[in-house]
């Protein structure tokens, strides 16, 4: 089992159900959801999450707004994209505003945990 908190941010209450439930398969527990930016960047304050799934495309506050703000209250909080209009500019975007990675949607559970282990350095570790 792994004990980091993770924050599901995205305006689709299918897509967070499948990243939650594939979070679950592979062990993961703590797990918090948010359906916009706005509420991200509340949760990241009230919850501390350890990593911020985040979509870009939201409502109130789109995916970018919310990362730069997260980014800058809490510099610690891993933060990837999680989007599917990966496009070159939104993906140098987040980059430069502080994301530590960029999914292309839709994600496997396999890659979300490739992709944890890359950036907390704990490959794997339970």
């Amino acid at each position: 089992m792994y004990d980091m908190k993770i924050l599901l941010c995205d305006d689709s209450l299918l897509v967070r159900k499948k990243l939650k439930g594939a979070l679950e398969e592979q062990g993961f527990t703590r797990i918090v959801e948010a359906v916009d930016g706005e509420e991200a960047v509340a949760l990241c304050q009230t919850e501390q999450p350890d990593l911020v799934l985040l979509d870009i495309v939201m409502p109130k506050k789109d995916g970018l707004q919310a990362l730069q703000e997260i980014k800058h209250n809490h510099p610690d909080i891993h933060v990837v994209i999680a989007s599917s209009v990966g496009t070159q500019s939104n993906l140098i975007k987040a980059i430069k505003l502080g994301a530590d990675n960029f999914l292309q949607k839709p994600i496997t559970a396999q890659a979300i945990v490739e992709m944890i282990g890359k950036i907390t350095g704990q490959r794997g570790e339970r």
